[in-house]
């Protein structure tokens, strides 16, 4: 009888053989050097085995792409400041909603805990504006008292927060969700007595200015070394900060195109965050319904008692109505939102195709009289042999810097690079445009339709507050395009 040759045998003892070799082998090595990674007896050279960094909390993975960023509807304020222009933007992530009051209450019991009543101005400093509900010829008093504060509006989206403010709280939220990592992790132990001189953020935590309470920490295999050491960037725990997005980022989220593309073919470029040019769903089990919140007309916010179209006098809680295709909730309607960039009529014409953005002020960090780190622009020493940038400031170039300036009288090459725009825009008089003026976007719950389009800019100075404008926080992905 003929014998027949089992394959499954040859697989499996190839496979037995290729784990034995890989135990021989033992500890992975460099392909640059030949010594063994993660080997104290081979000087101790520490890889991480983790490739792609977490989710942070609240946030959704936007895949990035190409699109055509500015007008998708007929400009009806004749501004023509969203010229259509094709754009690429690198993967990044969002947050799925608005923040919410209940986040923000957290940031400020925090700020209470740290700095109690020895540094008012840290609490003042972050603090939102609650007077934005009045209005002199409308009774909003009870909002006054109440939006940010009592639990019925805990779900609904912080407003009355300037730019400024909304940047702070990305950066605490940074340094307490990579706090959390290493709790987590077992690093560090909760640490109940922080105060306002010694408190985790991530960069001094990395400078070994804040060590904490050290629970099992991290094996240090340095041969010289201690046997524990701190967590550094490269063992892949700590997440990139949180921030604002960009206008660009933020636009192209509010899109999700993903939805309408084929193959590299866009079906149809959106005017809303929704394949209708209307304010109502097109789905069949809801048609009809409203897709946000947003003013239908003169004196018409939320609809007739009995049948309310969108339900909503002010903001609604921020997972109302539908999300975008990629599961972002209330990218139009509901609040305005601030976003990273500085605000010029044409900066879609002047912004590179790559991560289009306006706003840039290139720092270093140093350590201050107190030993505390701090960023501060480069200077012009530093920068002078630089091909790919010659200034730190940024916000600027091109339009309110000495170079685009037309008339020579009014700077000479001395004059303080961020002091120009004011010479170049007679601010007060001729423009409301400065370097403070920063881009927000997505119409809100005062709004007409014509706000809602993601293609829409409008901008206010960073300093000031609404009750129409909130925001969300983005991060960047680290990495790859995709998720692995």
């Amino acid at each position: 009888m003929r014998k027949t040759f089992n394959f499954s045998i040859l697989i499996t003892i190839v496979c037995c053989g290729l784990m034995l070799s890989s135990c021989k082998m033992g500890k992975q090595k460099s392909r640059s050097t030949g010594w063994n990674y993660n080997d104290t007896k081979m000087g101790g050279f520490s890889v991480t085995s983790a490739n792609e960094q977490q989710t942070g909390p609240g946030l959704v993975l936007i895949e990035g792409g190409t699109f055509v960023i500015g007008n998708t509807q007929d400009n009806v304020f004749y501004d023509w400041n969203n010229t259509a222009r094709q754009v690429t933007v690198t993967s990044f992530y969002m947050d799925q909603t608005e923040v919410r009051n209940l986040d923000y209450l957290e940031y400020l019991y925090w700020i209470h805990r740290i700095y109690g009543t020895d540094y008012p101005e840290v609490m003042n400093r972050a603090l939102p504006d609650t007077l934005v509900w009045r209005n002199s010829m409308s009774y909003n008093e009870p909002m006054v008292e109440t939006y940010l504060r009592h639990p019925s509006f805990n779900e609904y989206p912080v407003v009355g927060v300037s730019w400024i403010q909304a940047c702070d709280y990305a950066l605490w939220r940074s340094d307490r969700v990579n706090e959390n990592l290493l709790i987590e992790s077992g690093i560090l132990a909760f640490d109940p007595d922080q105060n306002k001189e010694s408190n985790f953020s991530t960069d001094a935590y990395l400078a070994g200015q804040y060590t904490g309470i050290v629970a099992d920490g991290m094996k240090d295999l340095d041969p010289k070394g201690t046997g524990i050491r701190g967590v550094k960037m490269e063992d892949g725990i700590f997440l990139p900060k949180y921030r604002l997005p960009t206008e660009a980022e933020w636009e192209y989220a509010a899109l999700g195109l993903i939805g309408n593309t084929n193959h590299e073919l866009i079906s149809d470029r959106r005017v809303y965050p929704w394949n209708s040019d209307g304010m109502r769903a097109q789905d069949e089990n809801y048609y009809g319904v409203f897709s946000a919140n947003f003013k239908r007309s003169n004196g018409d916010y939320m609809g007739v008692a009995g049948g309310l179209n969108d339900g909503a006098a002010f903001p609604a809680p921020v997972a109302s109505y539908f999300p975008n295709d990629y599961g972002l909730f209330n990218m139009a309607g509901n609040v305005s939102e601030w976003v990273l960039d500085v605000y010029r009529p044409l900066s879609f014409e002047d912004i590179a195709d790559y991560n289009p953005y306006r706003g840039n002020e290139f720092k270093r960090k140093t350590i201050d009289s107190l030993g505390n780190i701090e960023y501060v622009p480069a200077t012009a020493e530093e920068i002078a042999s630089r091909k790919n940038y010659r200034d730190s400031y940024n916000l600027n170039y091109n339009d309110g810097d000495y170079k685009s300036s037309i008339q020579s009288n009014w700077l000479d090459a001395s004059t303080d690079i961020k002091e120009s725009t004011k010479q170049v825009y007679e601010y007060g008089a001729t423009t409301l445009i400065s370097d403070k003026a920063r881009v927000y976007k997505g119409g809100s719950w005062a709004d007409g339709p014509y706000f809602l389009s993601p293609s829409v800019r409008r901008f206010l100075d960073e300093d000031q507050t609404s009750a129409t404008i909130g925001f969300r926080c983005a991060m960047n992905k680290v990495g790859g395009a995709l998720a692995e």
